[in-house]
């Protein structure tokens, strides 16, 4: 009788759970995923797949009955579902308390404020008495971000008037969403900066890269940043205090601003990330690999680069199968160069 029982369950099957399966079966790891429809990228390169939806409790909790841990994809899961799978005694590796913070542009902002760590001027909206002295403050043109629900650049965006101010609260309170107000900050360039971190609190911490957006998404990424040197050591006491803070367990992506030379924290991401694709083979452990022995409390890998500069390229767009098609042979011959597709659509 096959035995049902994986190492990890994955809620979610895009190309965070693609991409851990090479790690998973070098370690001898099994990993199961609860994926939205057959064709997503890690329903494509593993066999124990279970379609379903991350909002319906019972197909989540029967992915967790027969897991030893519970991880993460996307942050897109409804943690009072995972506070209750902790309840009844599961492992839930982020935490729900973490997923939680994982999704609120609030709760980042307060308790990152609160901890003295270097955030832009923000105004949480509860009225609109709020409004006119943040604006006073920092003057437009301003951010408004979505408490909640948004990823790669959505739920983010830039007012210059009153006007178009208040037209994005009234369409968030609307849905029920509580409008974050931000200034707009200088912005020399974007970086970021992962760590793992284990159940038994060790650490290890990737170098503070580089990151390049195009409408909200990765376009180019060089790590290590160039000339961050000055700023590794300050970027990794953050990242370390936020992880301590929260009690992360797996990976944790802080994206930053460098602003007049300065850093600040932009938001964060619970899990592998874009920001550390350079990894897999820029780096001594991979993030993907990083994220399952942290999850599963084994000890963590080394971080240290392979070479001196590890770039990642993301290429989005065109029509599906074009890349395979065309580009797949000439993408082969470039020395040095290692491509990994998503198996998704554009």
């Amino acid at each position: 009788m096959r035995n049902d029982r994986a190492d990890v369950g994955f809620i979610g099957a895009g190309q965070l759970a693609r991409m851990s399966a090479a790690p998973a079966s070098a370690l001898d790891l099994r990993l199961a995923v609860l994926a939205n429809r057959s064709d997503d990228g890690a329903a494509q390169a593993l066999p124990d797949v279970t379609i379903g939806d991350p909002d319906d409790p019972v197909a989540v909790e029967a992915l967790a009955a027969r897991c030893d841990v519970l991880t993460f994809d996307h942050e897109l899961v409804d943690p009072d579902l995972l506070e209750r799978l902790e309840e009844k005694g599961y492992v839930v590796r982020p935490s729900s308390g973490v997923m939680r913070l994982s999704q609120s542009k609030r709760q980042q902002r307060e308790r990152f404020a609160a901890l003295g760590l270097p955030v832009p001027a923000f105004c949480v909206v509860e009225l609109d008495s709020d409004v006119a002295g943040f604006v006073e403050q920092v003057g437009f043109p301003l951010i408004v971000k979505a408490d909640r629900g948004g990823y790669d650049g959505r739920g983010v965006w830039q007012v210059d008037t009153n006007d178009e101010l208040l037209e994005v609260m009234v369409g968030l309170r609307r849905r029920g969403i509580t409008p974050v107000l931000e200034e707009r900050v200088s912005l020399d360039r974007e970086l970021a900066m992962q760590i793992a971190r284990r159940p038994s609190g060790e650490t290890r911490t990737y170098p503070l890269v580089e990151t390049v957006q195009v409408d909200g998404m990765l376009r180019e990424l060089i790590a290590p940043a160039p000339g961050g040197e000055r700023l590794q050591a300050e970027a990794e006491r953050i990242v370390e205090t936020i992880a301590a803070d929260a009690g992360v367990v797996g990976m944790l992506a802080v994206e930053f601003f460098e602003s007049n030379g300065e850093l600040l924290i932009n938001e964060i991401a619970t899990r592998p990330h874009n920001s550390g694709h350079f990894s897999i083979e820029g780096a001594q452990t991979s993030q993907f690999e990083q994220h399952l022995r942290a999850v599963l409390d084994l000890p963590l890998g080394s971080t240290a680069l392979t070479a001196p500069w590890a770039v990642t390229v993301n290429i989005v767009g065109g029509l599906a199968g074009d890349l395979t098609r065309t580009h797949l042979e000439r993408a082969l011959q470039i020395e040095g160069a290692h491509l990994h597709l998503y198996g998704k659509e554009a």
